[in-house]
């Protein structure tokens, strides 16, 4: 957690304790880790797949991406998200 809190705060120049994940992956791509800040200390969450590979986002213009909820959640999925998008915002006022 220290280390990770650390690598946020002087390597990306970020700060951990805003609203926000942090995923760091290894070099394999075969793990993942997740810290953020809830209200009163630093969680870690930790996956580690057997046989596949997490497909990490191409398209950064840095060091850092921004993802949506959602896109987290097809990341550790396993979706390639720069593949695919969502279906487009509906927002209807009435039902008939």
């Amino acid at each position: 957690i220290d280390g990770l809190s650390l690598l946020v705060q002087e390597a990306m120049e970020l700060n951990p304790f805003e609203e926000a994940v942090f995923v760091f992956g290894n070099r394999q791509r075969d793990k993942v880790k997740l810290l953020f800040w809830e209200r009163n200390g630093f969680v870690v969450w930790y996956k580690r797949l057997e046989r596949e590979r997490f497909k990490w986002p191409e398209r950064l213009e840095g060091d850092t991406v921004t993802l949506s909820g959602q896109e987290l959640n097809w990341l550790l999925d396993g979706y390639d998200i720069s593949a695919m998008q969502p279906h487009k915002a509906l927002n209807y006022q009435l039902v008939g």
